[in-house]
């Protein structure tokens, strides 16, 4: 099981997590490039650090929308979207190599059910020949599929999900889970049994190939670390999927 972390979200004089101590704890790393968050500076530092340890860099694209943190859908035509999603990943490919494409915040739920936004991600990733780290059954999974990219499902062990399968709304009570033993609990049965419970109580049976802890959640980093510790002692093999 690969798991992952959106990183490298701090801008200028401003920090958002603690990069360094959760890239000693993940396998792979989402890095913003520019357009919600990160800097040239802070892209640079974060990917060098991860090339030293290992960790799969990934190019982490979203919404034009620095001020909205890239939680913001914007109405861009497909065709400029995805010069911009291209832009993103060679910006960040200056610094480190990278292994995969993943969405973020708006784009992310957007690309799970809009075709046309969906096309600009696949576009953007097969120009550069690059995964997509994305959710199971998606139309953004189904789409990439077809155009012959690889797919990876990606489980959320700190966020609530609906029956059907999407993100519980971050503006809705349940979205952002923090307490570390139901989260913990949570990832280890992801991994194993490939299986989340709802916000209704029910059971969703997906197949994860990477599951991701927020960087921004609050008390990311013993999060983070306690999920890994979990995932081993369950005998969860933990390793990049790229």
């Amino acid at each position: 099981m690969d798991l992952n972390s959106d990183l490298g979200e701090g801008f200028g004089i401003w920090t958002l997590g603690d990069d360094d101590a959760l890239l000693e704890i993940v396998t792979s790393a989402n890095v913003a490039c520019g357009f919600h968050a990160g800097d040239p500076s802070t892209m640079r530092r974060v990917c060098a650090r991860a090339v030293d340890l290992g960790v799969r860099i990934g190019a982490q694209v979203s919404y034009r929308d620095l001020a909205g943190f890239g939680r913001r859908r914007i109405d861009v035509d497909p065709a400029t979207l995805t010069d911009e999603l291209r832009y993103q990943i060679g910006a960040l490919s200056a610094f480190g190599p990278i292994s995969y494409v993943k969405p973020h915040g708006a784009l992310y739920n957007t690309a799970a059910v809009d075709s046309g936004h969906a096309s600009a991600v696949v576009a953007a990733a097969h120009a550069h020949g690059l995964p997509v780290l994305c959710q199971p059954g998606s139309v953004l999974a189904r789409l990439a599929g077809e155009a012959g990219l690889r797919v990876v499902g990606e489980g959320f062990v700190d966020r609530g999900y609906l029956p059907d399968g999407r993100l519980v709304p971050r503006s809705t009570d349940g979205a952002v889970l923090t307490d570390v033993d139901a989260v913990v609990e949570r990832a280890v049965r992801m991994a194993r049994d490939g299986e989340v419970v709802t916000v209704d109580g029910s059971v969703l049976t997906v197949p994860f190939e990477s599951l991701c802890v927020h960087g921004d959640t609050p008390g990311a980093v013993a999060m983070a670390s306690a999920v890994r510790a979990a995932l081993l002692a369950a005998d969860v093999p933990l390793t990049p999927f790229a």
